[in-house]
C-alpha cells in the first residue's frame, strides 16, 4: 500500500521579525492497514489525519507532508521493510505509527543507526524504549494498565484468584507479567495462565475459556490485540455464561474498543478494565476531540484509546517541530525537544518522562455499564494519576537494561 498526503498552509508567513524560513518535514508513519489487523491502523491513522488538519496552522510557516505505509501482519518483518524504505528512499525526517511491539523492535537497530526519530503511537512493549536513544512512546506500555489492575483486581474487586488469558507475542507476555506481578504482590493466586495463539489470525476462544471456566478462578484476566479479536472475546465469554459461573472478566482497554463496545451486547456488562481513555472520560479536551471526530467521520464512528494515544503522538510531534523551528535534521536534537513534553489532550494530562522517554499519565478503573439512552458505556470507578511505566520502575526483566 503505497500512498502521500499533503497537508500544511502556505510556504511563506510573516513573523515579527520579517520572513520566516519555510521547512517541510517530512514524516512516515507505518500502521497496519490490512489484514485482520487492519482496523487497529485505520483508528490510528484518523486520529493522525485528524490532527493534522486541525492543527496545520500551529506549525506555520513550516508544514507537514505525511507518506504511510502498511505495517502488514504482527510479525515485524514487512514493518521493517516499509520503514527503512521511508528513511532511504522517501527521506523522512520522523517515523511514526507502529501498532504493533514486533515491528517497533524490528526497528530499533535501524534507527540508531540512521539516527532517526521514532514517536511510537501504539506499540506497548515495556522494553522497547530501551532498544534505542531515538525511540520515544507516546501511547503506553502494556504495564500502565496491567501492573495497577492486578491490585485493584484483588483489593476493590475482590478477585482472590484468577486465571490468565493472552495473545501469544511480547506485548501479552509483557501483560501477562505485569497483571501476575501486580496482584501475586497484593496477596492474589494465579490459578491457570493460557497463551492463545499469535495476533496474527482471531481464533476461536472457546476451548481456552472453557478451561478457564473448569478452574472456577474469581476473575478471568485477558489481554488481546483490540477489534477483532475483542470482539470474539466477548462472544466467548457470552456464549460460555462465565459471568453467569462468576468469574469476572477483568483486562485493559484493548477488549472493550469503544470502536467495538456497541456491538458487543449484554455479554460485556460489567466487564472491568484500567485504562488511560474511553468516550465517557469527561473533560474539555476530550469532549472537543469526540465534536470532531465525529464532524469528520460521521456520528456512529468513535475514536477508542489507540485514536486518543495518537491525537497526543501527532501534538508531540508538532509541538517538537515548532519547537525547533521546522530545523528537525538532528534526530538526536528532535527527541531531545520531546523529553519532558507535557500537554492536556483527550486523556487528560500527559508527559513524556525525560529519563524513559516513555509516557505518564493517568489510569482509570472503568466498568461496562448499559447508560441511560440504551448505548453501551463506562463508569469510572477510581483514578491512580501519573501513573509511570511500572517495569522500569522495578527494573524489571529487559526493563532495568
Amino acid at each position: 500500500m503505497r500512498f502521500m498526503k499533503w497537508l500544511g498552509l502556505s510556504a511563506l508567513a510573516l513573523t515579527m521579525g520579517g520572513t520566516a524560513q519555510a521547512e517541510t518535514v517530512k514524516i512516515g508513519v507505518v500502521l497496519p492497514f490490512s489484514g485482520a489487523n487492519a482496523d487497529l491502523g485505520h483508528q490510528i491513522d484518523k486520529a493522525f489525519d485528524l490532527y493534522v488538519k486541525l492543527h496545520a496552522k500551529d506549525i506555520a510557516p513550516h508544514k507537514v507532508e505525511i507518506i504511510k505505509r502498511d505495517e502488514g501482519p504482527p510479525t515485524g518483518v514487512q514493518a521493517k521493510i516499509v520503514a527503512t524504505e521511508l528513511i532511504t528512499n522517501d527521506k523522512v525526517q520522523i517515523l511514526t505509527g507502529f501498532g504493533f511491539s514486533p515491528a517497533a523492535i524490528a526497528m530499533a537497530p535501524v534507527v540508531t543507526q540512521a539516527k532517526m526519530p521514532m514517536v511510537i503511537a501504539n506499540a506497548a512493549t515495556a522494553w522497547i524504549t530501551n532498544l534505542s536513544p531515538y525511540i520515544a512512546r507516546v501511547s503506553f506500555s502494556m504495564w500502565h494498565m496491567a501492573y495497577p489492575m492486578g491490585p485493584y483486581a484483588f483489593k476493590t474487586i475482590g478477585c482472590k484468584t484468577a486465571a490468565v488469558a493472552y495473545a501469544d507475542f511480547p506485548p501479552g507476555k509483557d501483560s501477562k507479567e505485569a497483571f501476575t506481578t501486580g496482584f501475586e504482590k497484593a496477596g492474589g493466586k494465579i490459578v491457570l495462565s493460557i497463551p492463545m495463539g499469535s495476533p496474527v489470525q482471531v481464533p476461536d476462544f472457546t476451548p481456552f475459556f472453557q478451561r478457564i471456566k473448569d478452574a472456577h478462578p474469581d476473575c478471568m484476566y485477558v489481554f488481546v490485540p483490540s477489534g477483532a479479536h475483542a470482539t470474539g472475546v466477548m462472544k466467548a465469554y457470552g456464549e460460555l455464561g462465565l459471568r453467569k459461573a462468576g468469574i469476572k472478566l477483568i483486562g485493559p482497554m484493548d477488549i472493550i474498543p469503544d470502536d467495538k463496545l456497541q456491538d458487543m451486547g449484554d455479554a460485556a456488562i460489567g466487564t472491568t478494565v484500567m485504562s488511560h481513555y474511553a468516550v465517557d472520560l469527561d473533560n474539555a479536551q476530550n469532549k472537543a476531540f469526540i465534536k470532531e471526530w465525529h464532524a469528520a467521520y460521521g456520528k456512529d464512528s468513535y475514536p477508542d484509546f489507540m485514536s486518543a494515544a495518537a491525537w497526543d503522538s501527532m501534538h508531540a510531534i508538532f509541538d517538537a517541530i515548532k519547537k525547533l523551528d521546522g530545523k528537525v535534521a538532528d534526530g538526536a536534537k528532535l527527541v531531545d525537544a520531546m523529553k519532558g513534553w507535557s500537554a492536556n489532550g483527550p486523556r487528560g494530562h500527559v508527559m513524556i518522562d525525560a529519563a524513559t522517554r516513555d509516557i505518564v499519565e493517568d489510569e482509570h478503573a472503568m466498568e461496562v455499564i448499559r447508560k441511560p439512552d440504551g448505548k453501551l458505556g463506562v463508569k469510572i470507578l477510581g483514578t491512580t494519576k501519573a501513573v509511570k511505566d511500572e517495569c522500569k520502575v522495578l527494573k524489571i526483566g529487559r526493563c532495568g537494561t
